[in-house]
């Protein structure tokens, strides 16, 4: 027996979990039939389950509407971040402009999202 570890892409997956939820044949049945372990055919129902009721999950989501949800979701958070970042680039107390612009020699080497900190405008034409 070998020690490689199969991956199943996720139509796969909810194809297995509809046949037992649909067409009602027993987990055992299933994963001899397919040769699929019952622990890893198991937690698939979990999922789904749980993406039924809303929740999350655990793992990867099966659903596409819940892949969907998972992408919108890291999608928002990126924009906070970067809504996060806009906010700081403002007029200071002392009328000070600060900008979030990484000086040209940190473009080659980080990425600008990464290296961005605040500078004042004098600071920014002294680093260029």
């Amino acid at each position: 027996m070998s020690d490689t570890r199969r991956k199943f892409d996720d139509s796969f997956k909810l194809e297995v979990v509809k046949m037992i939820k649909d067409q009602g044949l027993s987990v055992s049945q299933v994963c001899r039939d397919l040769n699929i372990g019952d622990t890893a055919v198991r937690r698939w129902l979990q999922q789904y389950d749980a993406e039924q009721l809303g929740q999350p999950g655990i793992g990867k989501p099966l659903t596409p509407e819940q892949q969907r949800i998972r992408q919108l979701e890291q999608e928002n958070r990126q924009l906070k971040v970067d809504n996060d970042i806009l906010k700081k680039a403002t007029v200071g107390s002392t009328g000070q402009c600060y900008i979030l612009r990484p000086p040209k020699r940190w473009t080659s080497t980080y990425d600008g999202h990464q290296a961005a900190r605040t500078f004042s405008s004098a600071e920014t034409r002294a680093l260029e």
